[in-house]
């Protein structure tokens, strides 16, 4: 599948070739952090399938899995693009769900980090909600 996306402010934008079946949910406590919620959505493609027009900033983490990633993110606006290996010419990227115009298309198909999950995520449809928006 073809999607596009761009960081909130448009200096970052992609196109990407992805596989739908391969957008997961991380519930690691980096994920958590770096979004500022209870998990991250992504899909990883491999570094041939994407177009990147602008530059992202880089910054490289351990992870708790020991693996160091690096984070790209704009620099302007501060939106979380993509991760990558250490060595980001080489592999694959990681495209986060939040940057994908198609994102509404794009269901989790796994989750990974669980043990690290919010005790309260699978009552979720507990709460009251609004459509709004």
């Amino acid at each position: 599948m073809e999607i596009d996306g761009q960081c909130h402010c448009g200096r970052i934008s992609y196109v990407a070739e992805i596989d739908p079946q391969r957008v997961s949910i991380c519930h690691c406590r980096d994920c958590q952090t770096f979004s500022s919620s209870a998990y991250r959505l992504s899909v990883r493609t491999g570094r041939e399938n994407i177009r990147i027009t602008g530059t992202p900033k880089v910054y490289a983490k351990t992870a708790d899995s020991g693996a160091i990633r690096l984070q790209h993110f704009c620099p302007e606006c501060g939106t979380p693009m993509f991760t990558s290996g250490p060595d980001a010419d080489v592999g694959d990227r990681v495209i986060r769900w939040g940057s994908i115009r198609q994102r509404a298309e794009l269901a989790p198909m796994r989750q990974i980090w669980c043990g690290s999950a919010a005790p309260w995520i699978d009552d979720l449809e507990k709460l009251p909600g609004s459509k709004a928006g």
